[in-house]
């Protein structure tokens, strides 16, 4: 680990204590600029709270600055403790951290991602798959057939872990020798090594679920994938639905919807999704270029939804 890494997880990690005090992005942005135009060419020092005041930060986040970046014996002591749990960050600062996700997400994308599993499948082209926990066995199927097609076409599957939509979609790709990357919502460490899936959690890597992290990862998948596909989705609630609006606002991915003639689906499709059926699959390259040409003014789409005249 560079010491870059290392000063980023000190002072953008809680290293397992949710009460650790860490800098926010804007902070840590702000300090690694400032740093950097204030660094003589050649010159590698620690920093001291004089550098600090000096670049304009006040006292109190000089100090605190400080004490965060001063406790490398606790980041030592969980990295050790990751490491025996096969938990491995990688950090916004990483050569391993995906550069779609800053390039998607900006300055929302996660700070650190712990990995468990092969890192490489990050390099990979992929498709994502997210939907409800109860699912149509129509929407099942779809799901399912999402997973396989992606292992036959040579895509990685990018979903969440949850029952329903995701397992499906997972297992049909495993078992047809695919890849998987899965985004959990509980404790990564409790994962359990499987060949071809690669585990990744945001935060710390034995932190345990909530419905806030839940919700938040969904950024995560929806922005990985090259496309979206959307097996089922409530209307108007739970995290499928939160997640697809999002994207569909902010332009993360182009997203397909499963024609299932859902009342959210078809809402979906006028936000700016496409509406596909189970038989489009066999062609992820040409869904994905259909794709494509929905994302060009899906945002002018989810506009014209939101604030009709």
């Amino acid at each position: 680990m560079t010491p870059r890494e290392r000063g980023f997880l000190l002072l953008a990690s809680h290293l397992g204590d949710p009460n650790r005090k860490v800098l926010t992005t804007a902070q840590l942005r702000v300090l690694a600029d400032r740093v950097s135009r204030g660094e003589k060419k050649g010159e590698k020092r620690a920093l001291s709270e004089k550098d600090l005041t000096a670049l304009g930060f006040g006292r109190e986040l000089a100090r605190q600055i400080l004490e965060l970046l001063g406790e490398e014996a606790r980041l030592d002591a969980y990295l050790n403790r990751g490491r025996r749990m096969d938990c491995t960050p990688i950090t916004r600062v990483s050569r391993e951290y995906p550069l779609i996700l800053r390039q998607r997400l900006g300055l929302d994308s996660p700070g650190c991602l712990w990995a468990k599993g092969n890192v490489e499948l990050l390099n990979t082209p992929s498709i994502a798959l997210v939907g409800s926990r109860e699912l149509g066995e129509p929407n099942r199927e779809f799901a399912a057939e999402a997973g396989r097609q992606a292992a036959k076409q040579g895509l990685t599957l990018v979903s969440g872990n949850a029952r329903g939509a995701d397992r499906a979609a997972q297992e049909a790709c495993l078992d047809a020798g695919g890849n998987v990357i899965s985004i959990v919502a509980d404790a990564l460490s409790r994962q359990p090594r499987i060949r071809n899936v690669l585990f990744l959690s945001e935060g710390d890597f034995d932190e345990a679920f909530s419905a806030q992290r839940a919700l938040s990862r969904n950024r995560c998948i929806h922005a990985l994938g090259r496309v979206v596909l959307v097996a089922q989705s409530e209307l108007g609630k739970g995290g499928t639905w939160d997640g697809t609006v999002k994207n569909l606002r902010f332009g993360w991915s182009p997203v397909a919807c499963f024609r299932d003639g859902s009342e959210s689906a078809r809402r979906l499709e006028q936000m700016g999704a496409y509406l596909v059926d189970r038989e489009d699959l066999g062609d992820l390259g040409a869904l994905l270029a259909q794709g494509l040409n929905f994302y060009t003014d899906s945002q002018e789409k989810f506009l014209d939804f939101t604030h009709p005249e």
